[in-house]
């Protein structure tokens, strides 16, 4: 059976947060969730300060880490060659994460980049990640459908997902960025890419809402999915989502999920309750 990995992402819950996180209080966080036993923790960015002044201070996080030898690894996004460099500058990072969007409009927004250009700067941080010895990551955003009024198709995605396997990435997180996917879409999706694409590994970000996580990733799972990112009690998500409802996907909930058909995990439910406990005292 393949392993199940499940990735928090206290980044995305911190760069969306209504006031700015201590520095010392993302490193006690961190260091809690490392404990845990995730498979990786999304845990900074190196992107524009002026567009995510909440992880201004990723480098001095990054510095303060205590990365125990537990297997679990951490990751960072990073927007152009020149975030990649600057993660690529430490040890403790294994795997750098870049934004790739089916919307060219949500690209715009989210990178000030259209497609031609989003795909040299990923080719760009391919070869420093190649150089490095860091794992890319890239996330497929907008998946899903998108709020702009372009094309979206399963079959649209799926060819995105060819053309980036061409470009050699080899993991790939289908993204539902603004909570709008459709169980049917999640199993279509998820069936084609992992039957005609088995050299990718292919992962869930999922952003939704209490009324349909459990659709959502029980379609996922049940077609092959093993992958999932998670945020304890749902913090983070997109600003374009239409729903105040709609975060990430809450880690707790998945557990639950796993626990309740028993299928098996890495989570340390003990540590876990730390860092929950952690979570609701410094996101208040």
């Amino acid at each position: 059976m393949i392993p199940l990995k499940i990735v928090e992402c206290p980044r995305d819950a911190m760069q969306g947060f209504h006031s700015f996180i201590k520095t010392e209080d993302k490193v006690d966080y961190i260091n809690s969730l490392i404990k845990v036993g995730f498979y990786a923790l999304d845990c900074g960015s190196f992107v524009s300060v002026k567009s995510v002044p909440h992880l201004a201070d990723t480098a001095n996080v990054l510095k303060a880490i205590d990365k125990v030898d537990n297997g679990t690894k951490l990751l960072v996004i990073a927007a152009n060659e020149r975030g990649a460099s600057e993660a690529c500058a430490f040890e403790n990072v294994d795997i750098i994460g870049f934004p790739f969007s089916i919307s060219e409009q949500f690209q715009l927004r989210n990178t000030k980049q259209n497609f031609a250009q989003a795909q040299e700067t990923l080719k760009a941080i391919k070869r420093l990640c190649d150089q490095h010895n860091k794992e890319l990551l890239v996330y497929l955003s907008m998946g899903f459908g998108n709020p702009y009024g372009e094309e979206w198709s399963v079959d649209l995605a799926f060819n995105w997902c060819k053309t980036l396997a061409e470009m050699g990435v080899k993991q790939i997180n289908l993204s539902d960025t603004i909570g709008k996917a459709l169980p049917e879409d999640i199993s279509s999706l998820f069936e084609k890419c992992l039957k005609h694409l088995p050299e990718i590994e292919f992962g869930a970000h999922f952003h939704t809402r209490p009324d349909n996580y459990l659709a959502n990733v029980s379609a996922a799972y049940e077609a092959g999915c093993r992958k999932f990112d998670t945020a304890i009690k749902g913090f983070g998500g997109c600003p374009f989502a239409t729903d105040k409802l709609t975060g990430n996907l809450p880690t707790e909930d998945l557990v639950k999920f796993l626990n309740d058909s028993d299928y098996s995990h890495s989570i340390n439910e003990s540590a876990f309750n730390e860092a929950f406990h952690i979570a609701s005292r410094i996101f208040i």
